[in-house]
């Protein structure tokens, strides 16, 4: 178990294959998308506290960033000292 401000990942345990962010930053965390093992698939809700968001799937494919819109959602944001 881990104890720290998730905008970092755990970056001593990465990388890994799967990523599932249950509150929502503004943007997608650089740490996380590097925690991302090829051919491993993340999904994060993106966007400000309180208004429309968008739920990612971010998968890395031979390196590459594929990215799919899956719904709007709402979810509590991320904090931190990021």
């Amino acid at each position: 178990v881990l104890c720290s401000d998730g905008y970092f990942g755990w970056e001593e345990n990465s990388p890994f294959d799967k990523i599932i962010i249950t509150c929502a930053p503004d943007h997608i965390p650089p740490p996380l998308i590097e925690q991302l093992k090829e051919g491993g698939v993340m999904v994060i809700p993106v966007g400000p506290p309180g208004a429309y968001q968008v739920l990612w799937q971010i998968k890395n494919v031979n390196g590459e960033l594929e990215f799919k819109e899956i719904i709007g959602v709402s979810f509590v944001p991320l904090t931190g000292k990021h």
